[in-house]
């Protein structure tokens, strides 16, 4: 065990009466807060028109409104999942959750770019120590089985549909108010949010032990430096200086990092959530599917209003059908989850994403919504609705409750990767297909370059479909169904 370590064996502990379960209402708290974590990640795209001459934002810093929060979030996960099985789940969820709804009322108020920047840095932190403690409250609050795959399902649902429900909020709010009313959108609903989960849930037991230093700080200083080479790939290229030192500090810090946690009784993430093929799979299967999927995202709103000449709040409505039809269907999947099993459904999901990026690919100056946007739009909700749940389930299930917290963890560190990485890859290929296209009309140049990255996006997803067809469903782990035990606080 390193020397390094500091003992965080808790002290004996009130031991109280359990509060009774309601899963209905934990359920909701839950996802509403996780609705309000996604979203943060794109309603501020809508709003960077405005925001950018009010703060006197640059072409170049604007963009660190989006990093920030990216940055923070992504960094701080595999830290926020350990904390929260050492400190008490319920004890981070509710803590971070007042962070980010403190850090949301801080940059509604932002008078220069500055604190805008560090309120969103802040947002970021308290995501990453609520985020994690999220999936893991229910696998320890639903059963293996029917209870759980019906909450996993409506969790996923509302993670893949998060980002176009942001787009829409953000033109709503952009366009009737202010920006600002897309930061402070998430005060009440995280006030409200922090009173519920400190009322309705009990807090997890306490596991014993050292915290991990070492693990902690190359964890912390390693995901940071993958995150920002791929953010500052996106902006700066692949070959800039400042893109390659990031990448060198990546693998330096994330190597030490392993064989550090190797060494340690009481890791920060146990090595051996990944001994199972089948989860590792899984694992990179959500980065990449994440990436392909970030690629409409990030440009479609941007042809949107640029080429189609649409103001933001009609760009955000744009991405109702698929948002409408997301939600719809991910009602069935726990139907069909039973009769056909993961490795069916994740194949069938990823097979219409990459079909609606490939004819998204295709779009031009003169495309319409109605002719060319609207059937990918649907074919990729439904995508999502049906590959987004089974492929967190095959790899949340069989996780002890013990291991939960570092298992989903990890799992939203892989979106917060794959979003970052997806960016950085398909705006080096559309920036560079862009540069390429000689036309007289800056809008043909632009969507030419915009047709690549998405067809490099279908392209990703097509290789989680390959994928999806080697994986196989787990059985559950021992001591997976939780089990009863006092409530402490």
């Amino acid at each position: 065990m390193s020397t390094a370590s500091i003992s965080t064996t808790p002290p004996p502990e009130k031991v109280v009466p359990r509060r009774e379960p309601k899963p209905g209402l934990i359920l909701a708290t839950i996802v509403t807060c996780q609705l309000m974590l996604v979203l943060d990640a794109t309603i501020v795209n809508i709003a960077l028109p405005k925001i950018r001459p009010a703060l006197h934002f640059s072409e170049a810093s604007q963009s660190w409104v989006l990093n920030a929060y990216t940055l923070a979030f992504g960094g701080l996960l595999l830290l926020g999942g350990r904390a929260g099985d050492i400190l008490g789940r319920r004890r981070m969820f509710v803590s971070g959750v007042i962070v980010f709804t403190v850090a949301s009322f801080i940059g509604g108020l932002a008078v220069d770019s500055g604190m805008l920047l560090a309120s969103r840095a802040l947002q970021g932190v308290g995501a990453a120590m609520a985020g994690p403690s999220m999936l893991a409250l229910i696998i320890t609050t639903f059963p293996e089985g029917a209870p759980r795959v019906k909450a996993m399902s409506l969790f996923t649902a509302v993670s893949s549909a998060g980002g176009s429900v942001g787009l829409l909020l953000g033109g709503m709010l952009t366009t009737w108010g202010s920006w600002r009313l897309v930061m402070y959108i998430n005060v009440p609903i995280g006030a409200v949010a922090a009173i519920a989960a400190a009322r309705l849930l009990n807090e997890s037991p306490r596991q014993q032990g050292r915290f991990d230093v070492p693990g902690a700080i190359t964890s912390v200083l390693g995901m940071s430096s993958l995150v920002f080479g791929f953010i500052n790939a996106s902006e700066h290229g692949w070959s800039d200086s400042v893109t390659l030192v990031a990448f060198v500090a990546a693998v330096v810090l994330l190597t030490a990092f392993v064989i550090t946690e190797s060494r340690v009784e009481f890791p920060v993430f146990p090595l051996r959530l990944l001994s199972d093929s089948t989860r590792a799979r899984g694992y990179g299967t959500y980065v990449l599917i994440v990436g392909a999927m970030f690629s409409m995202f990030y440009f479609m709103p941007q042809f949107m209003q640029r080429v189609l000449g649409y103001s933001p709040m009609r760009a955000g409505l744009a991405f109702l059908p698929l948002t409408v039809t997301l939600f719809a269907v991910s009602r069935f999947v726990p139907k069909l989850l039973p009769r056909f099993g993961p490795r069916p459904l994740i194949a069938v999901g990823t097979a219409l994403i990459t079909g609606a990026l490939f004819l998204l690919s295709r779009i031009h100056t003169d495309s319409g919504f109605t002719g060319a946007l609207l059937v990918p739009f649907l074919m990729f909700g439904l995508g999502g609705a049906i590959a987004f749940s089974p492929i967190a389930l095959n790899i949340m299930s069989g996780l002890s409750p013990r291991d939960s917290g570092a298992g989903s963890g990890l799992m939203q560190a892989c979106q917060q990767i794959g979003a970052a990485l997806g960016i950085a890859v398909l705006v080096t290929v559309s920036t560079s297909a862009e540069k390429g296209s000689h036309s007289s009309n800056p809008n043909v140049n632009f969507t030419h370059g915009l047709d690549t990255g998405l067809l490099v996006g279908s392209g990703i997803a097509l290789a989680v479909f390959l994928i999806s067809l080697t994986l196989k469903p787990k059985a559950p782990a021992a001591g997976a169904v939780p089990t009863p035990a006092p409530a402490v606080e």
